[in-house]
């Protein structure tokens, strides 16, 4: 009897281990595309920001010349000869524009110096370097004379560096003064204006779609469905056809400043495309059914007993909504503000078409780095800083809204 209850014992447990191994099966194929699509891209970027060997991989023995020096005054002959070579060298083999556009990035204007540099140096013999090499570079450019070049370049040539999160947050490096703020600032201003634009979207969708949702959940359910479909039907129009729509709006001869030309309430059109203003008119209007759908769902469980209740008890319709009603409906206006919010701040395509200069966000400045000025590095930093803001958002969310949401359940 025993040997027969330790006999069914392990049926048992082959069959549970074949019931997990079943799940993780059907579970494979989403971790999968988790990891491929979500963790491998984020990872790849946080990697980047940090991880730069390009220079050191052109020049790798002024690289470990220049870890010798002081960082005040120029470095040693023996250092700059060894650069004199290393740049002849890459000018040899066409390879001096690389090292042109990234040291460019560490100091402004070293692209056109190191190019030309390179081709006063291309034109010596190689033997003519051990005597010519050095006076031919000071020659080229008085930057080579400058103590701030060599130190850009010191900088740059380090494998691993922080410097694109310096970057990023408006701050450099000094030799004297350690880190401080760079003279022109411009990250910084755009995250801020970025937030502050995210803020604004945020509030209409929940001033517009509050009394929407109000109105969807307290119609019959087959009405209020029929309604629930016009709010879905810009999901199912393609996101470029709606931003086209509002260019097509709110352009100088668009339809809005059309109408009011025409019916004399303006005597010229308005600016209203390529502004904030449209950013935040055209991702409001795209955004609103993430703020909708929480809301109406929260807002379809309440019982209307409750604020017929109060209103029976003799309270007054406004204080009983904000007592009983409102308090109730808390989670699905949070959960619908944060969708929208972070949605808002990473949103690319719509301020890219519709805003502008003035209206840009800073996923369009990442998108520029990527595509442009080919600075992955900068935009890794840059798009690993908005990654841990939106963290941060969702910690304080969880942290406190969510806290008080469940308090509340």
């Amino acid at each position: 009897m025993h040997s027969l209850t330790a006999q069914e014992a392990g049926q048992a447990a082959r069959a549970r281990r074949r019931k997990r191994l079943t799940a993780l099966l059907f579970v494979l194929p989403l971790l999968l595309f988790i990891l491929l699509a979500f963790v491998a891209p984020i990872a790849s970027m946080l990697w980047r920001s940090v991880h730069h060997p390009t220079v050191s991989e052109l020049i790798p023995r002024t690289i470990a010349e220049l870890q010798r020096w002081d960082e005040h005054g120029l470095p040693d002959e023996a250092s700059l000869a060894v650069f004199a070579e290393e740049l002849h060298a890459l000018a040899r083999k066409r390879q001096s524009g690389r090292l042109a556009e990234e040291l460019n990035r560490a100091f402004s204007g070293m692209s056109s110096v190191v190019k030309s540099s390179a081709r006063q140096l291309g034109r010596l013999q190689p033997e003519q370097l051990a005597t010519d090499g050095v006076p031919t570079l000071l020659k080229a450019h008085r930057n080579w004379s400058r103590s701030e070049v060599w130190y850009a370049i010191k900088r740059a040539g380090m494998t691993y560096t922080y410097d694109y999160y310096l970057t990023a947050l408006d701050l450099e490096r000094h030799p004297d003064e350690g880190i401080r703020p760079r003279d022109t600032q411009i990250y910084l201003k755009l995250y801020s204006k970025t937030l502050t634009l995210a803020l604004i979207i945020t509030l209409l969708c929940a001033l517009l779609g509050y009394p929407l949702s109000y109105y969807l959940a307290s119609l019959p359910e087959n009405r209020a469905n029929l309604l629930l479909v016009l709010v879905l039907l810009p999901f199912w129009t393609s996101l470029l056809v709606r931003t086209t729509a509002w260019i097509a709006l709110l352009q100088t001869n668009g339809v809005i400043n059309s109408t009011l030309l025409a019916s004399g309430l303006l005597d010229e059109p308005l600016e209203m495309l390529y502004t904030s203003f449209a950013t935040v008119v055209a991702m409001t209007h795209i955004l609103l059914p993430f703020m909708v759908l929480p809301l109406y769902s929260v807002m379809r469980g309440i019982d209307s007993s409750y604020l017929r209740a109060a209103l029976s008890l003799g309270d007054r319709p406004l204080p009983a909504f904000a007592r009983i009603y409102f308090p109730m409906t808390l989670p699905g206006l949070s959960a619908g503000a944060l969708l929208v919010f972070i949605i808002s701040v990473g949103y690319y395509i719509t301020p890219a078409l519709v805003g502008g200069t003035d209206g840009q966000m800073i996923s369009n400045l990442i998108a520029f780095h990527m595509q442009s000025s080919n600075n992955w590095e900068l935009a890794a930093a840059l798009g690993s800083l908005l990654l841990a803001l939106i963290l941060l958002l969702y910690w304080v969310y969880d942290r406190f809204v969510g806290a008080s949401n469940i308090k509340l359940g």
